[in-house]
């Protein structure tokens, strides 16, 4: 899971507030427009220890390419070899370990998730034991224990009547990618300070790398103490909770960060969107970005404990990996159902594969931004001072999700080239010290090292925009309390900004053109506009599901229909104020003829399973256009625009 210059509406669209350094402030006027929701699942809470073994299975879904920066992969290695399993009920099994199960040798060991039907018990654990298996963790809160354990065994513990589902201990990732300082036009309104909330009060969950100890993340009086209130890692065999890999640091600096460091020596102010509010670091990424569905669900499960506590409201995961099943069964999206129904409002970046050329970008949403409770946060490059300019990022993933066609994104904001803090030494930087922000001189005219070290970074990514989400929440949460995840979500959706374009073309830094179309699987609901979502007064009852799509194939259109959850009435389309084109917008679907309707691999109608198209769009070694130097790499800048002579200009 970087920044643009000022929208017209004069809301946040997504970034740090970067102010000039000026003495002249105005305030952004109230607009508002569009937005929507969906989820389902239960289970029980625990306390979990943290911990983690290397899943003894992989291949890397998306290869190389996709390595440290973008979103989770899951790895898999299919070894030849015998079936291991001719009788295990295959509903109960994911897509990836039944492969695996069907291809590999009975004696490979795996790292898997057992979701119970019943609390698990100690002969629950002394069967795995038997099977020749150890436990890894507890994961009380979806009511599952994760296991290593030979394959083999797996086979036998499916048949057990009280395993509800079995999965593989995936290996998750980061959103984003490192990119160059846009050097963009100042943002004159700061939400803060012109209408009085800063986030006070209120604690966010940062889910991600750590956080590393940066001054921006004091206390507004410059030498107080931290705001960083609750540290723990989750990460096998290293108790630190600092930032060795420099990603959730950037992250909370755009939720949080103050902006003290750049009061006097840089262009821009870099100023988080709720710069008084409290983080709560649950470090679940190591130092080369990667971690595992238990340890993230280890976190989770902290971060419901802690709640009252800390007054958790907002948690922030800028992480995530293929999807494979159904939302219904993927233990990391029941473990974000149990955040938000214990009223925390989740926000999830929606993921980094834009670029696929399968599906030319769509029905690549990640997990657990497949779920329809949370907040799902895609990508604009904000290059104009007018929103209705600014393109959707060429790597945002759009909708709608594998399997269940949920309709994701919910909300935009920018992530291209935004600068947020800088984690020293950690391995980001050291890997791309041309990223690095510098001081400059009294008048603005020089920065380099000659005036001071960095103390900020640049990097792109749904990773950058889904925190600028996260802090507008904690901004409305201060001013009302009361609010639930389901109105804080239905606010943002209905006031976000739905003038964005139809049509746009984007470049990336090696030239690289992307025609991009603006519909419901791209924008969401539109544009964050922080200033119209504080100012939103409506009410509703029920929950804020995000809808699902329903493909005609024979007319080759599609409709949305509110997604289904046994128990759970749904907001949208009860009444006049949450009407759909209130919340949607009027561009829901630009043109029936586009290439996401008639693709098979979308809908899973190719082969009549949805196994087929999440191979396809998963295992793609190739993006959109054909040419493998598409694919963004650590080194991708992001999204860049041509000039009038037609060259391509990374500098925003």
């Amino acid at each position: 899971m970087p920044i643009g210059p000022r929208p017209a509406f004069e809301g946040v669209r997504g970034y740090t507030f970067m102010r000039k350094q000026t003495g002249i402030r105005t305030y952004p006027p109230l607009s508002s427009s569009a937005g929507w929701g969906a989820g389902n699942n239960d289970n029980k809470n625990g306390n979990e220890q943290p911990g983690q073994k290397p899943a003894g299975c992989g291949f890397d879904s998306w290869g190389g390419r996709m390595a440290a920066l973008l979103v989770a992969c899951l790895v898999l290695l299919a070894a030849p070899g015998t079936c291991a399993n001719s009788h295990a009920e295959s509903a109960k099994v994911s897509p990836p370990l039944q492969q695996l199960l069907d291809t590999a040798e009975p004696s490979m060991v795996v790292d898997i998730i057992v979701q119970y039907r019943v609390t698990p018990q100690q002969k629950h654990l002394d069967r795995v034991t038997s099977l020749g298996g150890r436990s890894k963790v507890h994961l009380g809160v979806i009511q599952s224990e994760a296991y290593t354990l030979p394959l083999s065994a797996v086979a036998k513990l499916v048949n057990d009547p009280d395993v509800a589902y079995v999965s593989l201990d995936n290996k998750v990732k980061l959103s984003s990618e490192t990119g160059l300082d846009p050097s963009m036009q100042a943002v004159e309104a700061d939400i803060a300070q012109g209408y009085g909330y800063d986030g006070s009060g209120v604690g966010i969950a940062i889910v991600d790398s750590g956080i590393y100890a940066h001054p921006d993340l004091n206390s507004n009086s410059r030498y107080s103490s931290s705001r960083v209130v609750y540290s723990q890692s989750f990460v096998h065999g290293d108790s630190s909770t600092g930032d060795a890999y420099g990603h959730g640091t950037h992250v909370a600096g755009l939720a949080a960060g103050n902006g003290q460091s750049s009061e006097n020596n840089y262009t821009y102010e870099y100023v988080g969107v709720a710069p008084n509010a409290n983080l709560i670091n649950l470090r679940v990424l190591d130092a080369t970005g990667a971690s595992t569905d238990s340890i993230v669900i280890s976190a989770i499960t902290q971060a419901i404990s802690l709640k009252s506590k800390y007054n958790i409201q907002v948690m922030n995961l800028s992480l995530g990996r293929p999807v494979y099943e159904s939302y219904t069964q993927d233990p990391l999206c029941q473990a974000v159902e149990k955040a938000w129904k214990a009223g925390i409002v989740v926000v999830v970046a929606a993921g980094n594969y834009g670029r696929t050329v399968a599906t030319d970008g769509y029905a690549t949403i990640t997990a657990p931004a497949n779920d329809p409770y949370v907040i799902t946060v895609g990508s604009i490059d904000a290059f104009y001072s007018n929103p209705a300019n600014d393109s959707i990022s060429s790597f945002s993933s759009k909708g709608p999700t594998l399997v269940d066609h949920i309709v994701k994104p919910d909300i935009v904001a920018s992530g291209n080239a935004v600068t947020s803090l800088l984690a020293a030494n950690s391995a980001l930087v050291l890997a791309y010290p041309i990223f690095d922000v510098y001081p400059c001189n009294w008048n603005d005219t020089s920065c380099g090292p000659q005036y001071g070290s960095p103390r900020y970074f640049t990097l792109s990514g749904t990773s950058m925009a889904s925190p600028l989400v996260s802090g507008t929440a904690a901004l409305m949460l201060q001013q009302n309390p009361s609010l639930t995840p389901d109105l804080v979500k239905a606010r943002l959706m209905k006031t976000a900004f739905k003038g964005y374009p139809t049509q746009s073309t984007v470049v990336d830094a090696l030239g690289n053109v992307y025609q991009e179309e603006g519909d419901i699987f791209t924008y969401g609901a539109g544009v964050l506009n922080a200033a119209a979502a504080m100012q939103d007064t409506d009410q509703g009852s029920g929950s804020a599901l995000s809808p699902t799509a329903v493909y005609n194939s024979k007319t080759g259109t599609v409709s949305l229909t509110q997604t289904s959850v046994s128990g759970v009435s749904v907001m949208w389309g009860t009444s006049v104020l949450w009407g759909t084109s209130l919340v949607w917008g009027t561009n829901v679907f630009v043109n029936g003829s586009s290439v996401l309707w008639g693709t098979s691999i979308v809908w899973g109608t190719s082969t009549g399973s949805a196994d087929a198209a999440t191979s396809l769009i998963w295992g793609a070694s190739v993006p959109k256009g054909g040419n493998p130097n598409q694919v963004m790499s650590d080194s991708d800048p992001g999204d860049c625009h041509l000039t009038s002579a037609h060259a391509v200009s990374c500098s925003h």
